[in-house]
């Protein structure tokens, strides 16, 4: 294929096809495709199997690429979430009469066609398809070559049930991997109203600085957890090392552990266990690594300056000692992605200033910055976490797949 420009006017056109579907229909067309992702997981499992071996057992985005009978039920059972979930569209935002005698509404409308570029998460695949079709968009899919017969699959079968439905396989549309395509689709302002790249801090930063058509950034998260002087050291541990094992390989796991200097001694003993049985490698500052290596911490390295504002995505994070909640504050605002930020503390005042001073979508206290998802604050799903300020912020889910409209009745009125 030279050019994606037909698939887009593809798509383009297909959304006004989607636009068509009342909320029930669109209800129905989500719990029919949750139905049958359950009735054909084993051919998912089979041909997710075929992206899992041309992936090395090194590479830590194995754990995204990964889709089992587990993950296969919890796809289906979001569907079902999300069809559940109040129709975002046709909301009257606003409603008055003006001098004139006009008729003013300002009504939430769908996006119309929405880009989403990922990588290796085949489950963002039914995840954009449903918000997509239940806010009435089109989506056009941009996935990474590793998730190539994964995605394949499941877009195959996203477009039986559109067809049961009368609606277009296009307004699903899958892209082509080869990278050569990306720069044509972020030109395509004819047919795409907007771009959401979903990926590593690479990707993002290429969307933002070449795309014509309008972004919303997510993913990149350099995410910090602060534990306080006044912390419960047992449960700053516990949060620690939840947000660093449970799932290191997403965007809300722990990239750096932000100590007071003054209980450093006390609490890093107390994650040299869990940390060991995971093979977790620590990148130390001065003082922290001084304290581990007096421990015989095996997994050890010296801190370079940049392994503080970097996305670890695997089991390794980096340590900060800090002296007080001021230069905490001073090296998350230096080094965070804006994505999420946590503090373990007692101090009352100390939690209220961290929540209301970090920069982030997300701000936690006394809990794991594990939490941040679409699916867990119960929006359903998520298209990613934003950690941009304009449209949407956070977990991107439904109903921020909407824009305004104006519609405005009048009986002959002139200016």
């Amino acid at each position: 294929m030279e050019t994606i420009i037909p698939l887009l006017q593809e798509t383009h056109q297909a959304a006004v096809a989607v636009r068509r579907l009342t909320d029930q229909q669109r209800s129905e067309l989500l719990l029919a495709l949750s139905e049958t992702l359950v009735a054909n997981a084993p051919l998912i499992v089979v041909e997710n199997k075929k992206d899992l071996d041309v992936m090395s057992d090194e590479d830590p985005k194995k754990d995204r690429l990964l889709l089992n009978e587990q993950r296969i039920q919890a796809m289906a059972q979001s569907l079902v979430t999300v069809a559940a979930l109040p129709d975002p569209t046709g909301e009257v935002l606003l409603e008055k009469t003006i001098e004139q005698g006009l008729q003013l509404q300002k009504i939430a409308v769908p996006l119309g066609v929405v880009g989403v570029i990922y990588e290796s998460r085949p489950n963002v695949t039914v995840d954009v398809a449903a918000l997509c079709l239940r806010s009435a968009n089109a989506c056009v899919l941009k996935g990474g070559k590793e998730a190539h017969y994964s995605n394949t699959c499941l877009v195959g079968l996203i477009h039986g049930v559109l067809a049961t439905f009368g609606i277009p396989a296009a307004a699903v549309q899958l892209l082509p991997t080869g990278r050569e395509f990306v720069a044509e689709l972020l030109n395509a302002v004819q047919y795409v109203d907007i771009i959401i790249p979903r990926g590593s801090e690479g990707l993002i930063k290429f969307v933002r600085q070449n795309s014509l058509v309008p972004t919303i950034e997510t993913g990149a998260g350099v995410c910090h957890t602060y534990v306080e002087q006044t912390a419960d050291l047992d449960m700053a541990a516990q949060i620690v090392v939840n947000a660093k094992v449970s799932r290191p390989s997403v965007c809300n796991a722990l990239d750096t552990l932000v100590v007071d200097r003054s209980v450093a001694s006390a609490l890093l003993p107390r994650l040299t266990s869990e940390f060991n049985r995971y093979n977790v490698e620590v990148f130390a500052d001065p003082t922290s690594y001084q304290i581990l290596q007096t421990v015989g911490y095996p997994l050890l390295q010296k801190a370079a300056d940049s392994d503080f504002g970097r996305e670890f995505l695997d089991y390794k994070c980096s340590i900060k000692v800090v002296d007080n909640l001021d230069e905490a504050l001073d090296h998350i605002r230096a080094h965070s992605s804006r994505h999420s930020e946590a503090i373990v503390t007692k101090d009352h005042a100390a939690l209220e200033r961290f929540l209301n001073e970090v920069d982030a979508a997300a701000v936690y206290a006394n809990a794991s910055t594990r939490f941040t998802d679409g699916g867990v604050f119960a929006l359903g799903a998520e298209i990613g976490i934003s950690t941009q300020k304009l449209h949407a912020r956070g977990p991107f889910a439904l109903e921020k797949l909407v824009t305004e409209k104006w519609v405005v009745r009048g009986n002959g009125q002139v200016r």
